[in-house]
């Protein structure tokens, strides 16, 4: 089985989908053999390409959820530092 995901995020800002890409990005470096994983910003947009190329389907979910997980992350980073440079 052949699978491949477009996962499309929109920011407030090209930095904030910048900081994104690099925050997501370093997870695309040891992908399971039959996984290939991509992650680029496009002005306010960060573009993760996903391809799956085997026989368990639940790869391809956990790897969209991870990516997902790990953006969450990175997005509740940048509120973080939004709310610290408010205060200063």
């Amino acid at each position: 089985m052949r699978a491949e995901v477009n996962v499309t995020l929109v920011y407030e800002s090209e930095e904030e989908a910048a900081s994104i890409r690099d925050g997501v990005s370093p997870d695309n470096l040891d992908a399971p053999k039959g996984l290939f994983i991509d992650t680029w910003a496009s002005g306010k947009s960060v573009i993760t390409y996903i391809s799956y190329e085997g026989d368990n389907l639940a790869t391809l979910l956990s790897t969209i959820d991870d990516l997902l997980s790990c953006v969450a992350m990175a997005e509740k980073a940048i509120l973080a530092v939004k709310k610290i440079q408010k205060i200063f």
